[in-house]
């Protein structure tokens, strides 16, 4: 591991901020702290950084114990998510900041400048202020900054959040790929589930300073392990119980019940194309309708159970409270450390094809 973090602890004022905390980071990979506000996130990223001193625990960054290294000599980038950029320093000189500060020549910063404003595309903007930048170039200058004096590590804390939202998705895009680009090991702190899932190459989820589960975006989004992971990741329901369904007999007991939208299908009662699924349906009511630009999302009540489920904007018009038939095709079940699949039984007698 290039970076690890172990059994970090913090208190503030009695209140525990981070328990018992232990992960790493691979060599060149991302990983996100993810998590609620209040679950201890940018504390541990302060505390990578050398900005806040943890109660007990080891940090380690390439097998050296940087517990007692002051933060400027840890060989970290930091990018804030104000972007922290000096407002009388133009372009150039922001980026140059770190490399001055090593006493390189003119001729090395002039050179590393120009490469990094050549890799974060604003070539030509050299000259200008923080305040003639629009925020998504502000923060491509504040992570060319964070990178110039080449450091081993990258921090990022919430960096997309004062950022508007389709910029925010372009600049994920480009921080994936510039991350690749350069090589450089980054741990990024956000409570954006959809971020993490979309950026990171490994999650660490917490949850009120403790680690809930760690893995690749698709192993946390697919095999949540506990009921507040399976809520957190991914916008899903979660039940005690399925009253009133049918197909699902033998679901273990004492489980929490985690449905995805992606395991609902909602058709209209007089949906001939959908007419395998129609005498094996439950009857379910809209209860909500929001617009989510490329598809709707609707919100039904089935026996009870609040469920989620998208619609494409080609089908036709829905309004609340149309009763619908409603397939639930399969469930997850959440036990501690394990989740099971449990497929609709009804299935069987379907041909798919």
């Amino acid at each position: 591991m290039f970076i690890e973090a172990r059994h970090l602890n913090k208190h503030f004022d009695g209140y525990e901020a981070v328990k018992d905390v232990t992960f790493g980071v691979e060599q060149g990979k991302m990983a996100a702290l993810l998590g609620p506000s209040g679950s201890g996130k940018t504390t541990i990223l302060r505390m990578i950084a050398g900005l806040e001193q943890q109660d007990s625990g080891d940090i380690l960054i390439h097998d050296r114990n940087v517990n007692d290294v002051p933060a400027g000599k840890r060989g970290i980038g930091f990018v804030f998510q104000n972007y922290a950029l000096f407002r009388y320093m133009n372009v150039y000189d922001n980026i140059a900041f770190g490399l001055k500060v090593q006493k390189k020549s003119r001729s090395e910063i002039r050179a590393r400048v120009t490469e990094l404003i050549e890799l974060i595309g604003l070539k030509g903007l050299e000259k200008r202020y923080p305040n003639q930048l629009s925020g998504g170039q502000r923060q491509r200058v504040a992570f060319a900054r964070a990178i110039a004096p080449d450091p081993g590590l990258l921090l990022l804390d919430e960096p997309f959040a004062a950022i508007d939202a389709k910029v925010r998705k372009e600049l994920r895009v480009w921080l994936k790929d510039m991350i690749v680009q350069v090589g450089i090991t980054s741990i990024f702190v956000t409570h954006d589930q959809e971020e993490a899932l979309e950026v990171a190459d490994d999650i660490i989820i917490l949850n009120e300073g403790r680690i809930e589960q760690m893995g690749s975006p698709m192993d946390i989004y697919l095999h949540p392990r506990t009921p507040f992971v399976a809520q957190f990741a991914g916008n899903s329901c979660v039940v005690d119980s399925l009253p009133g369904f049918r197909g699902f007999p033998n679901l273990p007991k004492g489980q929490k019940i985690l449905i995805r939208p992606e395991f609902v299908d909602a058709f209209k009662k007089d949906n001939s194309q959908m007419q395998p699924f129609a005498d094996r349906a439950e009857d379910g009511v809209i209860t909500g309708i929001s617009f989510r630009g490329n598809s709707l999302e609707v919100r039904l009540e089935v026996h009870g159970i609040p469920l989620l489920t998208s619609r494409s904007l080609e089908r036709r018009e829905i309004r609340l409270g149309e009763h619908m038939n409603v397939f639930l095709h399969r469930v997850y079940c959440i036990e501690e450390e394990h989740t099971q699949v449990v497929e609709n039984e009804l299935l069987k007698d379907i041909s798919m094809e």
